[in-house]
């Protein structure tokens, strides 16, 4: 579910959309000498924007885009997509709309190009770094950039640190919470005496003591937060470390994969996607997943899981065929994501239904759903309007109108973050506030001009820079948001016929299951479905990860991207349902 979040801007941060975000697609190793640190100016007008590029690959050998902005403060901005191939490199930044494509050079020290923002097209050129040392002006040992993580209560949050001097020879520094989507939270009291070196972070309320050792290359100390303390070691280095993803399958897998695109006719758009099939001739009983709002790719890559090629994969070994699709103007899929509405995703996904059954590999008559937060909204939509879905699997299914959906959400992050109540009801206020101008304002272009000029009226606008402001601004004026705002998703559930698997994480604080499990309940019951299966699943959060509290700051910093219990409830409330299976058996 996407949201709007004053609430966490009174923190200082902000997640754009909740558990919303993209991860950056993958290459194999061979994109090794590519990897590294490059810096280029960006010529805006009178305005220039030194950018830096990191390029750096993941134990799989998948490389990796993030960008920092150093003149915004913005630092490791993840790239959305990338793909390398003989004509050159390319990468795009959802959360800004923008994209960067060039060249890139024999000895891989250059790569010249354009960065495409909105209307404008401008020459970008990229210029290969040395690994990170310490900087010839600096004046203290400890400046330059350094990376560390904290592990603490199952969560392990990378840290990147910069340090360096101001015009008065004083140290200053400043902190990226990676795994968080924060990036440069000021430090203050930052200080060095011979090996000794501390600083505050005042936004988390953290400290930080350590000492370097001899080399000045590493520094060995501790993290005070909220009363405990644990150990953190940081590394002089440009790379952020390496993140652990335990579940994401390796190749070669044990079934078959193929790329595969499909048509909505109706909407002019192409779908493309990934089709995993079990070994054999089948015809195989197949799922479609769905995903939740947002550009997600056919992974539903967020905060750098991607959870469904972990379900996907995990289904196939099971004797199940599985399609995931890129959503329509993400990744190679055509058409445009800011324009469509829930119920056109929908039609992508009947499309893709429609895919599946005319193929000969493919059991027709077990084809079913997995839809996942409003995936799972548009899952007993075309359950409700096709009797071609055998069965449908709901994760997090909001069965409340949007407004609601998203008020109430906000009000719990909120609280887990630790707002007062006052602030609490201001963030609310603010957003029934922002809804309305929504509702009252027709016209795209005036809408946001209004809202901007609303969010200035509340003093938020020296929290909300363009990079974090344009992007909710093109979600809040999109036709999605003005249908999502007061979309009802009960009637289609009270028709719904078919059998019914409904998963909620009790520590989901998107789709909270205190609020939205009885009223599913009762939809079905209305519906006379006899063949509901309805659970809430101990310690799990929106995203099905067992979590300390849920909060949609943790989902990046829990290596698990999906809880083995909930697949395996999946896998097991699937068999008796798919009886006319292939004789192959599940493959592990």
């Amino acid at each position: 579910m996407r949201l709007t979040i004053r609430s966490l801007l009174l923190r200082g941060w902000m997640l754009l959309h909740l558990g919303l975000f993209c991860g950056a697609f993958g290459l194999r190793a061979q994109t090794v000498a590519l990897d590294g640190t490059y810096t280029g100016t960006l010529q805006a007008g009178d305005a220039q924007l030194h950018l830096v590029l990191h390029l750096s690959r993941n134990a799989h050998g998948d490389l990796h885009a993030s960008l920092d902005s150093l003149d915004q403060a913005v630092f490791a901005i993840e790239a959305s997509s990338l793909s390398l191939t003989a004509s050159g490199l390319r990468f795009e930044i959802a959360s800004v709309g923008a994209q960067f494509q060039g060249k890139v050079s024999a000895d891989h020290k250059t790569i010249d190009g354009s960065w495409s923002q909105g209307s404008a097209s401008l020459p970008l050129s990229f210029h290969r770094e040395p690994p990170a040392h310490r900087p010839n002006d600096a004046v203290f040992p400890v400046e330059g950039l350094w990376q560390g993580a904290l592990e603490t209560r199952g969560l392990r949050l990378r840290y990147q640190l910069h340090v360096s001097h101001d015009s008065e020879g004083e140290l200053i520094g400043a902190l990226d919470s990676l795994d968080q989507s924060v990036s440069g939270l000021p430090a203050i009291n930052v200080t060095q005496k011979d090996s000794a070196f501390h600083f505050e972070i005042p936004a988390m309320g953290g400290t930080y003591d350590g000492a370097l050792n001899a080399e000045k290359n590493a520094m060995a100390g501790s993290w005070s937060q909220s009363g405990q303390t644990a150990s953190v070691e940081f590394k002089r280095s440009d790379q952020p470390l390496e993140l652990r993803r335990p579940q994401n399958p390796t190749k070669p897998y044990p079934y078959r994969e193929e790329d595969v695109t499909f048509s909505n006719a109706s909407a002019k758009v192409t779908l493309s996607g990934t089709l995993t099939l079990p070994k054999g001739a089948g015809p195989f009983p197949a799922a479609v997943l769905v995903a939740g709002s947002g550009p997600h790719d056919r992974d539903e890559s967020l905060e750098n899981h991607k959870p469904f090629l972990v379900l996907s994969d995990f289904l196939t070994r099971q004797g199940i065929a599985v399609l995931r699709y890129d959503k329509r103007g993400i990744g190679k899929s055509t058409g445009s994501a800011d324009s469509a509405t829930t119920l056109d995703l929908a039609s992508d996904t009947a499309a893709a239904v429609d895919f599946l059954k005319s193929r000969k590999d493919i059991d027709s008559a077990h084809v079913g759903l997995i839809g996942h937060s409003e995936g799972a909204m548009i899952a007993p939509y075309l359950a409700a309007h096709s009797k071609d879905v055998a069965w449908v699997v709901l994760l997090a299914a909001p069965v409340t109108k949007g407004q609601d959906t998203l008020l109430n959400q906000s009000e719990l992050i909120a609280r887990a973050s630790g707002l007062t109540e006052p602030e609490i009801l201001a963030s609310l206020d603010f957003d029934r506030n922002a809804y309305n101008l929504v509702r009252e304002e027709k016209n795209p272009a005036a809408l946001t001009e209004k809202l901007k000029s609303f969010v200035k009226s509340s003093g938020l606008d020296g929290v909300m820079p363009p990079t974090v402001l344009e992007p909710q601004l093109r979600m809040l004026t999109s036709p999605w948001f003005r249908f999502f705002l007061d979309y009802d998703p009960l009637p289609s559930l009270q028709n719904t016929k078919c059998p019914v698997l409904a998963l909620y994480g009790q520590k989901d604080l998107q789709v909270p299951a205190k609020t939205n499990l009885p009223l599913l309940q009762k939809a079905l019951s209305d519906a006379d479905n006899t063949q509901a299966d309805i659970r809430q699943l101990a310690d799990l959060n929106h995203l099905f990860q067992h979590a300390y509290s849920g909060s949609p700051a943790e989902y990046g910093a829990i290596e698990e991207t999906l809880s083995p219990q909930a697949l395996q409830i999946i896998s097991d409330w699937l068999q008796p349902r798919i009886v006319n299976k292939s004789e192959n058996t599940p493959i592990n």
